[in-house]
């Protein structure tokens, strides 16, 4: 069998000290709370395809800003591998009545506090990710090169 591991984006957003997440049906754990992620579609820039999966999952436009980091985690129960990479921006011009993503129930604010308290993560990266952002960790949208 061919190894194939999943790309994936996510994005934080942070207003007044609180982060923009899903709550979500997982593949085998119920329900889940993670960023705004998803898989990374054929033809579509990696910051195209961030922006698009905030709006379907949360009903938020998502600018991305910059980097958090590329992280690598492999699923003990599917055995699939995930490479994510975790954008940082805004979240803004909500549509309330937007239809979510299928499997998603709501989009909500927590704390980083609240979210730690969670223990239906939908992967470790959910909350490292948000620790990362917390600790300054910023690149450059520049470190990406689309050569399309």
């Amino acid at each position: 069998m061919l190894w194939t591991p999943h790309v994936t984006v996510a994005a934080i957003a942070e207003q007044d000290g609180r982060f923009l997440l899903i709550e979500e049906v997982g593949e085998s754990a119920g329900l889940v709370f993670n960023q705004p992620a998803g898989h990374w579609d054929e033809g579509e820039s990696l910051l195209h395809a961030v922006a698009r999966e905030t709006l379907e999952e949360t009903g938020w436009q998502f600018t991305p800003e910059f980097i958090v980091g590329i992280y690598h985690y492999r699923n003990p129960y599917s055995n699939g591998t995930y490479l994510r990479i975790c954008f940082a921006g805004k979240a803004h011009d909500h549509d309330p009545n937007r239809q979510l993503d299928t499997g998603i129930l709501r989009a909500l604010w927590l704390s980083r506090e609240e979210l730690s308290e969670k223990d239906n993560l939908r992967s470790p990266m959910v909350l490292r990710c948000v620790d990362d952002y917390l600790a300054g960790i910023r690149y450059p949208l520049t470190l990406l090169t689309d050569m399309d």
